[in-house]
């Protein structure tokens, strides 16, 4: 009996505790579904936003971790409105991780089969990494970023025969890139940027094929304008092609940015998603599979189908490289 007495007066002192445990709880679930809320909504609205919203862009699905540790706060504070937050912010979520783009299978009849390579060689540091697997998988066009004189140098030295026809910006760091390739190559204007990014016309068959290599500057703090302005002139220049188009390389940028999606928007189709992997990270390449994002892409117009996608694992640079097959299509 005294007991029971002891531990009934003894709760009510308890209860402060709680109220505050509950209080702190509802504090850190607002602060944290504020700050994705901010991100989610620039998302909603069709903006990139300023700095840092870019940057999160890029690891959108990632937010669902905080939502949801917002959530289980908002349920242990008892806050009816934090929890309704919490539900909706996870809901636009999962409606934006949905890939983003058109698949629409082009018609006409199959005129040409060949393999597409993209690599971020991280100033020249992967180029002895990516020697290797062209040799073993012996793509077609190859696009290679940050390939600056010497990556440049060994690529002709190595490849001179194999690829003897090549369009370059010639430059050191990250400014420089190059186009391989096995059919003949056209050269033709590229398009203006920081950093090298060379275009040209490929016969493939008989048939003209604009080629067009990105690589915008990326989205750092001071710099998100520029970043931008060169993602505008990549859509501009898929607006403007009057020819089958593949565009592709590290272009900074995912479908959860606004000024990729424009590029989409001129009717590019991406290969990843294609190809059924449209959130399979590329960047950073020491951490992903399991965690990053996809900002390397293969971009075709409607006149290619792809079959398949494969991600290889470089030594001595941040990225994955990104192999497609794709199928030129006639008369569709």
């Amino acid at each position: 009996m005294d007991t029971a007495a002891a531990e009934w007066t003894a709760a009510p002192e308890d209860e402060p505790v709680r109220r505050a445990g509950r209080r702190f709880a509802a504090w850190c679930a607002g602060l944290l579904l504020a700050a994705v809320s901010v991100v989610v909504g620039c998302r909603a609205a069709d903006s990139d936003g300023i700095t840092p919203v870019p940057q999160v862009l890029a690891f959108l699905p990632w937010l669902i971790a905080p939502t949801g540790l917002a959530l289980l706060l908002a349920l242990h504070a008892r806050r009816r409105l934090a929890m309704v937050w919490s539900i909706v912010v996870l809901g636009l979520l999962a409606w934006f991780i949905e890939p983003y783009g058109k698949t629409d299978e082009p018609g006409g009849t199959p005129v040409a089969e060949f393999k597409v390579l993209t690599s971020n060689v991280e100033f020249g540091r992967g180029t002895g990494s990516l020697v290797p697997e062209i040799r073993r998988h012996k793509p077609d066009i190859v696009f290679v970023e940050e390939c600056e004189y010497t990556c440049q140098a060994r690529l002709k030295r190595d490849f001179g025969a194999d690829y003897p026809y090549r369009q370059a910006v010639a430059a050191g760091g990250s400014h420089g890139s190059i186009i391989l390739s096995r059919v003949p190559l056209k050269a033709t204007a590229g398009v203006t940027g920081t950093m090298g990014m060379p275009g040209a016309v490929a016969d493939v068959r008989g048939h003209a094929v604009r080629l067009q290599l990105a690589h915008p500057m990326p989205p750092l703090p001071g710099q998100v304008g520029l970043w931008h302005r060169e993602l505008g002139r990549l859509r501009d220049a898929a607006a403007a092609a009057r020819t089958p188009m593949i565009l592709a390389g590290d272009f900074n940028a995912t479908q959860d940015h606004a000024a990729f999606r424009r590029i989409l928007d001129t009717g590019l189709r991406d290969t990843a998603r294609l190809t059924g992997h449209t959130r399979t990270p590329t960047w950073p390449a020491r951490t992903a599979p399991t965690f990053g994002t996809q900002i390397d892409h293969v971009l075709v117009s409607r006149d290619f189908s792809a079959s398949t996608a494969r991600f290889l694992d470089l030594t001595d640079t941040d990225h994955r490289a990104l192999l497609v097959d794709v199928t030129l299509h006639q008369g569709g």
